[in-house]
């Protein structure tokens, strides 16, 4: 049996994800002024289309925490990983989803 030689992988074929595409992203933290500011600077950061007025606002039952969806367009596992680090390691998010 004749079988193809290996070709370079594609890294797009490692995800499950087609690029470019919408992507939403949870975040969560304390309900203080300036974090959904923050939170908006950082997805305009890794996408300088970002459409603030698509952020979508989630408070917690007892109002301390406040939740924040942003929707990026997605252009690379990588652009996604990053974003990933960059949220999680800001002083005012307790959780990314």
């Amino acid at each position: 049996m004749n079988t193809p030689p290996e070709s370079p992988q594609d890294p797009r074929k490692d995800s499950l994800i087609e690029y470019p595409c919408p992507f939403p992203i949870k975040v969560m933290g304390a309900k203080v002024d300036g974090f959904v500011h923050a939170i908006t600077r950082i997805a305009e950061q890794f996408d300088p289309g970002f459409d603030a007025t698509t952020i979508e606002l989630r408070d917690s039952k007892a109002g301390n925490y406040l939740g924040i969806t942003v929707t990026v367009t997605a252009t690379s596992r990588e652009q996604l990983d990053e974003l990933y680090r960059t949220l999680s390691t800001h002083p005012m998010v307790k959780m990314v989803l």
